[in-house]
Order: C-alpha cells, then sequence, then structure tokens
C-alpha cells in the first residue's frame, strides 16, 4: 500500500502548481490516466463525487485536496477498478512523444506533454 500511496503522490504533485496539495478538479482525469487507470467519463465522475463527499461544496467542486483522493484513488488500485489501456497502444503513443527516437522522453518533457499540449 505505501508503494502505491507513493506512486499517487508523485503523479498529484505533476499538477500541483501551487505545492499546496491541492490540484484543479479538471486534472484529475489526467493524474488518473497517469496511473495507468482509464475509467470512463461517467467513471471519472462517480471517483469525484467519492472524492469530495463530505467537503466544502463549492471549494471541493474547484479543488481538490490529495488527502481526499489519496484514500479513494488507493482503494481504485488496489481493486483494479478500471482496465488498463493495451500495451501496443501506450506504445504507440510513447514513441510520437520520442521526437528524437532515443528510447526515452525526460521527465520535464513528460510535465510539459501532460500539462501544457
Amino acid at each position: 500500500v505505501a508503494e502505491i500511496e507513493k506512486k499517487i503522490r508523485e503523479a498529484f504533485e505533476v499538477f500541483d502548481r501551487e505545492s499546496n496539495k491541492t490540484v484543479d478538479a479538471r486534472d484529475i482525469g489526467c493524474i488518473v490516466r497517469s496511473l495507468g487507470c482509464f475509467p470512463s467519463e461517467a467513471e471519472l465522475r462517480e471517483l469525484l463525487a467519492k472524492v469530495v463527499e463530505g467537503g466544502e461544496e463549492e471549494e471541493a467542486t474547484r479543488f481538490i485536496h490529495l488527502d481526499k483522493f489519496l484514500p479513494v484513488m488507493t482503494k481504485v488500485l488496489l481493486d483494479r477498478s478500471y482496465w488498463p489501456i493495451r500495451e501496443d497502444i501506450l506504445l504507440h503513443a510513447f514513441e510520437a512523444l520520442d521526437e528524437n527516437k532515443c528510447g526515452y522522453i525526460t521527465k520535464e518533457d513528460l510535465v510539459k506533454y501532460l500539462t501544457e499540449e
């Protein structure tokens, strides 16, 4: 469980632009997908509803705090709630990002692709 929580924290931090353990709710889909989960839009809305349960309504719908996201996402990963993307599709996407065909992309480029493009 500790290793899963570490992965979730790392994915969350990529989108925590203010470094205050919160992300824009619109980024949750990207975070979930970066963890190898590919829910439908309806499933993603259900996931968000679980994360914001009991929170301040207006604030909770705009920003998601790590402390609320972590237990919900940990359960999703432990239960293998969503099917992963097929390996060949993932490899094709990676190759498209690897412009220099060197077999890797830098962390900085990955962050740029996930947050800007």
